[in-house]
């Protein structure tokens, strides 16, 4: 069961100033109990520029370490990333919100599992059942508090997903509008991405 946005329980762990190649964000680390998994989950914020002045520009990105710090060309998340800080600077504002859910929800010695499997011809939603979990585990229900937290409730959201979109929308965050976040494909990710698209509904281009 998804855990609601309890806004409640989040805390603000550290606030600081992040230089990036983009530009200089501010970076607030957040966490809260999950009261269904027993555990802490985290997110990490950062944010750009004056966000009063019109919808935001956001981006909900989840952590892939494969992809973002082994440079694994079976993904588009690190050029997903990418692309979004690239277009909240060239914006002069905006936000992404980076949450630990790797592997959809599953966690890295899951994903890595679930790329075995892959290797034997699963796609990665049979991959995922066949280890007992859903096709995407994760819960956003994190970031909408944290947009509840900072005073956000309108936003332009950055993502191929519309599990995102509804994820915003349920949680009272009105999503003025959808814009992709879709990257030249590499040949390895190219099931991936079209599984995606067929079986999860994501716009993409790819054919």
């Amino acid at each position: 069961m998804a855990q609601k946005a309890d806004q409640s329980s989040l805390v603000r762990v550290a606030c600081t100033r992040l230089p990036t190649v983009y530009g200089v964000f501010d970076l607030i680390g957040f966490e809260r109990p999950n009261v269904d998994k027993g555990e802490t989950e985290g997110a990490l914020l950062l944010m750009l520029g004056d966000l009063q002045n019109r919808a935001p520009l956001l981006r909900i990105h989840s952590q892939c370490l494969t992809g973002e710090m082994l440079g694994s060309l079976r993904c588009d998340c690190r050029g997903q990333l990418e692309l979004a800080m690239s277009a909240i600077a060239d914006e002069g504002s905006g936000l992404l919100i980076y949450e630990y859910q790797e592997g959809r929800g599953i966690g890295l010695t899951g994903k890595l599992k679930a790329y075995a499997l892959q290797d034997q011809g699963l796609d990665t939603i049979e991959a995922n059942e066949a280890l007992g979990f859903d096709a995407d585990c994760r819960d956003f229900s994190l970031a909408v508090a944290i947009l509840h937290e900072i005073g956000i409730d309108h936003v332009r959201l950055m993502s191929n997903n519309p599990q995102k979109a509804e994820a915003l929308t349920e949680g009272g965050i009105e999503v003025i509008e959808v814009i992709a976040c879709e990257v030249p494909p590499s040949p390895y990710a190219l099931s991936y991405l079209r599984t995606k698209k067929n079986k999860m509904g994501h716009s993409l281009t790819i054919m």
